[in-house]
């Protein structure tokens, strides 16, 4: 007996980004990856601050303290590319929002990683896989 995954969601903000289907996306149309500088993300996201938490340092765009199971992330496989969507901002270039990968990112700073590999959503491939609550 095959046991089913759960459907994987990202939620940021008024957003939900169906992973499956960022996935099923770049399935069917294969990409190279690109580099992510770990340090930067990671300190972006707030996850150099989950092991030594400053209580008057809020993450704006990264996990609170408690989402990250930081066990789970030093078992995580560094070699499945990260996905980065581009989230298109009315008169600014489109942003990049890391929406899979947030453990073995945290992984790959624990472990001092200069990068990562991403798949980078372009936004026409970001609006296929983001709804809005």
């Amino acid at each position: 007996m095959s046991r089913r995954r759960m459907p994987q969601w990202f939620h940021f903000g008024p957003w939900v980004f169906d992973i499956d289907a960022a996935q099923a996306l770049i399935a069917a149309t294969p990409r190279t990856t690109s580099p992510v500088d770990v340090t930067a993300w990671a300190t972006a996201y707030g996850l150099v601050h989950l092991d030594n938490p400053n209580p008057w340092a809020v993450s704006l765009i990264g996990p609170d303290h408690n989402a990250i199971n930081r066990t789970y992330a030093m078992t995580t496989d560094l070699t499945q590319p990260l996905i980065v969507a581009h989230v298109d901002i009315p008169g600014a270039a489109p942003a990049p929002l890391l929406i899979d990968g947030t453990h073995r990112l945290y992984r790959a700073w624990r472990e001092h990683l200069p990068q990562l590999p991403a798949h980078l959503l372009t936004v026409a491939e970001t609006l296929q896989v983001k709804t809005c609550r």
